[in-house]
């Protein structure tokens, strides 16, 4: 007996003439290449990547993209990517300088009542030591000394003994360890600590300095090409955490610092600028190991029940990488 083969898959070049084929023009573009998504699995992918094709349609049909400027765009982002190593992400710099960092940050943490946060950064890229309260994070002592203290809390004031609180900030300079490997010690202006019973933390640095961001890549030609500046306000970085609780990846503002009203990635919130005032004191200077005069800042941090209402959409993507 001869074996009939059955081909289940549909054989789209059999359809008759009279068969309905939906073909790409420019009018149904992104219809098209949306039906072309029907079929995955992943419901939140296939939103996403719907509502991507819909709008980059939009967009080149409402600007009416050149075949140049495509290439641009192209050459623009694999310039992009290749900028991106395991101390810089140069992607995240762009997504920062776009305003896209800061308003996925905003959608995503919207309670209120706990410290507001603000955008990660390219430069959290090593493991912060841990240290003992008090520390000194500055390890090549340069620059003007500062005393940071806080309490990690709950939204209603009760304290959250073991909190961590893990901190980076630039040099006086304005360059983070990573820029300047053969400069700076190896996790200068780092640190991993631990908030006490009371959950209070402290430790000793310097005051950070307004700096650019990286200019030498991508991004930094595009903010030339659009007339604006790189420079962050000072600020030191921070992501506190502590169970039970929603962490926060915030900043400390210095008040007076250049650029505050403008920042390139447009980070700054009214609720995370403090002023760092001088102290003249010297006992408690000679205490601390400081010269006197010194600088000091006090920063508390609320954290949010992890039952608190977050986004609409909470999980995960998942794109293999291809060998």
């Amino acid at each position: 007996m001869t074996e009939t083969r059955i081909d289940t898959a549909t054989d789209r070049s059999s359809a008759g003439p009279t068969a309905a084929r939906e073909l790409f023009t420019e009018e149904r573009s992104a219809e098209v290449v949306a039906a072309s998504l029907a079929d995955t699995p992943d419901p939140r992918l296939r939103e996403l990547l719907t509502a991507l094709t819909r709008h980059l349609h939009e967009f080149v049909k409402e600007v009416q993209l050149t075949e140049s400027e495509w290439a641009t765009a192209i050459d623009f982002l694999t310039r992009t990517g290749q900028m991106c190593n395991e101390v810089r992400q140069e992607f995240i710099l762009l997504s920062d300088v776009l305003g896209i960092s800061m308003l996925v940050e905003t959608i995503n943490h919207r309670a209120a009542g706990g410290t507001e946060s603000t955008v990660l950064g390219p430069f959290h890229m090593v493991e912060s030591p841990e240290r003992d309260l008090g520390a000194d994070i500055a390890l090549d002592g340069k620059g003007q000394h500062c005393l940071v203290t806080g309490q990690v809390t709950d939204q209603h004031g009760n304290p959250l003994p073991g909190a961590t609180i893990d901190v980076w900030q630039a040099n006086e300079d304005g360059f983070y360890d990573v820029q300047q490997p053969e400069l700076q010690p190896e996790r200068n202006l780092r640190g991993l600590f631990t908030a006490d019973d009371n959950g209070r933390f402290w430790f000793r640095s310097i005051v950070p300095r307004y700096y650019p961001i990286p200019t030498d890549g991508p991004v930094g030609s595009l903010l030339e090409a659009t007339a604006r500046h790189p420079f962050r306000p000072a600020h030191l970085h921070f992501i506190v955490t502590a169970p039970g609780h929603r962490p926060v990846t915030t900043h400390l503002f210095v008040d007076d610092s250049p650029y505050i009203d403008s920042d390139a990635v447009f980070g700054v919130k009214e609720s995370l600028v403090r002023d760092f005032p001088e102290v003249d004191d010297p006992e408690r200077a000679a205490e601390l190991g400081f010269p006197n005069p010194y600088r000091t800042v006090h920063f508390d941090v609320a954290l949010l029940p992890l039952s608190a209402p977050e986004a609409q959409h909470d999980g995960e993507i998942a794109l293999e990488e291809r060998p």
